[in-house]
Formats: C-alpha cells, sequence, structure tokens
C-alpha cells in the first residue's frame, strides 16, 4: 500500500519552517533522487530526534508537475484558483515546490532546512523562507483558535489522504498554501465582542457565538462536501511573525482539490446576499499556490527513472 507522506497527518508541532523554490536547472532525473533523498532526512531526524515529532511534506507545484514526472498526472491537480472580488482577493504566486519541515524543536526545524536547502541550491532557487510557531493553546496572533474543527485520529487520513479514487496516486494529498498578513492594529482596535461576532466564536472558550451571522469566520469556513460531510479538508495552518508583521500560513490537505477551492469561494464571494468572511477585513492574503503531495513510496520509485 502507499505510504502518505508522514507530515501531511501529523499532529500539532511547536515549530514549523516553510520552505518554497522555483527550479532553475534542466536535470530533472537529478531533481527527482534529490526530492527522494529529501525523505531520507525526513527519517533521519524522525529516528535520530524521536522526542521532537519531526514530519516533513514535499508538495509539486501544479504548474511543474508534468515536467519533473511527465508520464502520468493526479487527476485533480490544476492551478491555484485566482479569485477576487472588491478588495478581497487570493493572489497566485508560482513555485515548482514546496517543503514543509515541523518538529517539536525549533533547532531540528533549522538544521532539516539547513541542510535540505543546500541539497537542493544547485538546481533551484529560493521563492520564499517562512518560519511558523504554535501560540498558546492552538491559537492564531488574532487571539482564536485556528484549527477547532479538524478531524482527529484515522479520520484525518479519510480527509486529507487519496484512497482509490486515483489508483496511481493512493497515499498524495491535495496541498494549497496561503500566506496571510493580518492588520493588527485594526484588529486589536475592535472591542472583544465586536471580535467575537467576526470570528463566530469566544475567544476564552472557542464556544458558537449564537447572533454572529452568516459572515462570520466560523460560519463562512465551514464548507461540506456534496453529501454533507464536514469537515472536507485538514487545516495544517500556523502562526508566523515578528515585532513588525504577523500573521497566518495556511497549509490545507484534502483528497480532492474542490474542497479547498469551494472554501476559499465562501471566504471571498461569500453568498449572493454578500455574506463574505468578515475576517478578511483584518487581513490579507499575500500568495498562494497549488500542490499536490504524493506518497513516499511514488517519490522513491520516480527517483529512479533516468530521463
Amino acid at each position: 500500500m502507499s505510504q502518505p507522506q508522514k507530515g501531511v497527518c501529523a499532529e500539532p508541532n511547536l515549530h514549523a519552517q516553510y520552505l518554497l523554490f522555483n527550479v532553475v536547472d534542466d536535470d530533472l532525473a537529478a531533481i527527482r533522487t534529490k526530492l527522494a533523498a529529501c525523505l531520507d532526512i525526513f527519517d533521519y531526524y524522525e529516528d535520530e530526534h524521536y522526542e521532537a515529532m519531526v514530519s516533513g511534506v514535499i508538495g509539486i507545484g501544479s504548474n511543474f508537475w508534468s515536467e519533473i514526472y511527465p508520464s502520468s498526472r493526479p487527476a485533480g491537480l490544476s492551478p491555484f484558483p485566482d479569485m477576487q472580488c472588491e478588495d478581497r482577493c487570493a493572489p497566485v504566486m508560482l513555485a515548482d515546490i514546496f517543503i514543509q519541515i515541523r518538529a517539536d524543536r525549533l533547532d531540528i526545524c533549522h538544521e532539516m532546512g539547513i541542510k535540505i536547502v543546500d541539497m537542493l541550491k544547485i538546481h533551484t532557487e529560493m521563492v520564499e523562507q517562512v518560519r511558523a510557531f504554535r501560540y498558546l493553546d492552538g491559537r492564531d496572533l488574532t487571539g482564536y483558535v485556528i484549527t477547532d474543527d479538524n478531524p482527529r485520529g484515522m479520520k484525518k487520513f479519510d480527509i486529507a489522504v487519496l484512497d482509490n479514487e486515483d489508483k496511481e496516486f493512493v497515499g498524495g494529498s491535495y496541498l494549497h498554501i496561503q500566506r496571510y498578513r493580518h492588520d493588527m492594529n485594526r484588529w486589536n482596535a475592535l472591542s472583544e465582542s465586536r471580535q467575537e461576532k467576526v470570528m463566530g466564536r469566544t475567544r476564552e472558550h472557542n464556544l458558537p457565538v449564537v447572533d454572529s451571522g452568516l459572515s462570520s469566520h466560523a460560519f463562512r469556513t465551514k464548507v461540506t462536501g456534496p453529501e454533507g460531510e464536514y469537515p472536507v479538508l485538514l487545516n495544517q495552518s500556523m502562526p508566523y511573525g515578528n515585532m513588525s508583521v504577523q500573521g497566518l500560513y495556511f497549509v490545507s490537505c484534502a483528497r480532492e482539490p474542490m474542497s479547498f477551492k469551494n472554501y476559499l469561494h465562501s471566504r471571498i464571494y461569500g453568498d449572493q446576499h454578500g455574506h463574505y468572511d468578515r475576517l478578511l477585513d483584518y487581513t490579507n492574503a499575500e500568495t498562494g499556490a497549488a500542490f499536490f503531495a504524493p506518497s513516499i513510496n511514488f517519490i522513491r520509485k520516480q527517483s529512479e527513472f533516468v530521463d
């Protein structure tokens, strides 16, 4: 059976390192080999520092997939959905490779990142690097819980990992990322009661706010599947920032890409009555990209082929 990459359904960690690359070299066989070597780096640090709960994910960009793996393509892999409505938008940033490193030790995240960047530097250029962290008890820097409705246990695999719908890519996951930047001055100027109506949840206990309406973040992100199933994606997001810039690095994993597209549409466009996600009045997406995270077996098998 094809084994999913361990980072797709990993439990929450204290630290994360996100790396985005564009390929600048034509030696695709070497790149395939080095992607498999990234899995070896993940395995080494997981074994050497088991207490750190190390995990990693390699995602291949929708625009780059057919170059590096030309023989076949995941059925639903498509470009990031470029959406805009009034001043709300989901901008696209092209990137060929996405690597997520997570652990409960910052030094391990850093060391793994250094080794991966050094290994890929001949073939790639860095597009972006972002270091994220767990904030308080799993909250965004807005002060509210990020992933209160994430599935637990084996249910994560049912939501995030392909089973039999695309047999060659069993064990893979459709992955979407966005880097949001918060306007913390505007957000902090709101009263707590107003913040709670925007979020649709209470700040302290994460309970539903009954009268928050159809424009609350909680309502607009509660997207269901064709049979009414919920949730339909696994949210692996974490906050990032320093003393001047704060935001959320959004990462979602799903067994089919429409889950994220519907989620994003609900937030940006909302419904026909103008009910969009009011949290977008206080945060803006600055990047967006679509990837597929193939199974470990797929990455290792493809590394054996020579162009």
